[in-house]
């Protein structure tokens, strides 16, 4: 069986939703974020509630239940957090791992090239190939919940595959036909 990560920018929402869903299947799943640091939303648009990766869910449920319950239950910020803390402690950053992986799905662009520019910086001294794939995905919490059923799909072809490294252009090609989903893949090393 292939191990995947799932990345978005501050190992929340897209990502945990995707890590939930293959977890669930029995898939060998991580999850990550890329920022500089984790960003949810607040009362307003400029006033984000920000916390260092590491920081529990289980911190960050009970701080954002004790500033505001209504307007985090409402706006499904308390739902999100109480599904993440049940299947990892805290949001972890991807560029602080030293795990290595055969497929990293990424949920947008910028994910994608933050993975690809940490990969190629760590120089690919073991040349591990791994397969650096985006499923750009809305980060809301429906289109969350919609990505991670596609990249459920993604992963399970992968899965299904004899040989995936050899398959993968022809997964990809494959998936693009069925998926509404805007696709990028390269190939980097470890």
């Amino acid at each position: 069986m292939a191990k995947f990560a799932v990345i978005c920018a501050s190992n929340q929402n897209r990502s945990m939703e995707a890590h939930h869903v293959l977890q669930k299947k029995g898939f060998n799943i991580s999850s990550y974020g890329t920022g500089s640091a984790v960003r949810l939303p607040g009362s307003a648009i400029d006033k984000p509630n920000i916390y260092q990766f590491g920081t529990p869910y289980d911190t960050i449920y009970n701080e954002l239940k004790g500033k505001d319950f209504n307007l985090y239950t409402q706006n499904g910020l308390l739902n999100m957090l109480d599904r993440n803390r049940k299947i990892k402690r805290a949001p972890e950053r991807f560029q602080d791992s030293k795990e290595t992986f055969d497929v990293i799905f990424t949920c947008e662009e910028r994910c994608y090239d933050a993975v690809c520019e940490e990969l190629a910086v760590r120089g690919g001294k073991y040349s591990f190939p791994v397969h650096v794939v985006n499923v750009e995905i809305k980060d809301n919490h429906e289109d969350a919940a919609i990505g991670g059923r596609w990249i459920l799909q993604l992963a399970t072809m992968i899965d299904q595959a004899k040989d995936f490294e050899e398959e993968m252009e022809n997964i990809l090609l494959s998936f693009s036909t069925k998926s509404p989903l805007h696709i990028l893949h390269t190939i980097a090393f470890y």
